[in-house]
């Protein structure tokens, strides 16, 4: 008897299912667009989305618990922190206004190798390559110079901790 099973089973066991739909996630904000079948796409369209929604909600004031419940609500599914600032300090504020609908699904022509409906899942206001890389670079260099700050405070910490 059909017990209304609302999860697309992907012919996969769930921790594979779990993280295919994790790792696709990731990659989607990364390069703010995939490709892959169709199947696989309209299931992940809707866990974006929903973290899109989790992550636009930090723009409006609410209360700092509030606003790292949802950052860590969020990292249950994306487990690369940078990829997470991404999308709370990048991809949400370009989708403030909008009231959901923040991903588009075109359709290719099938596969030539077993004839799957094949498609492109990306970002409706997405950045050229160009400005990834340069997002990229800009974040790499602050990276590089937080982790230096952080071992001139290391450093200084220590000297302390030998005069005791």
């Amino acid at each position: 008897m059909n017990k209304r099973n609302k999860v697309k089973q992907l012919n996969r066991n769930s921790t594979h299912r779990k993280a295919l739909i994790n790792n696709m996630i990731t990659s989607l904000f990364e390069h703010e667009r995939i490709e892959s079948t169709l199947a696989r796409i309209k299931v992940i369209r809707s866990h974006a989305e929903k973290l899109i929604t989790r992550a636009k909600k930090n723009l409006s004031s609410i209360p700092e618990k509030d606003a790292l419940h949802n950052k860590r609500e969020v990292m249950k599914k994306i487990h690369n922190r940078d990829i997470v600032d991404k999308l709370f300090v990048d991809i949400a504020p370009r989708f403030k206004e909008v009231n959901g609908g923040y991903t588009r699904i075109y359709k290719l022509v099938n596969r030539n190798s077993d004839n799957s409906e094949v498609g492109i899942l990306e970002l409706v206001t997405k950045k050229s390559k160009d400005e990834l890389k340069e997002y990229k670079k800009n974040r790499k260099d602050t990276l590089e110079k937080a982790k230096e700050e952080r071992a001139k405070t290391k450093g200084k910490s220590e000297a302390k901790t030998k005069k005791k």
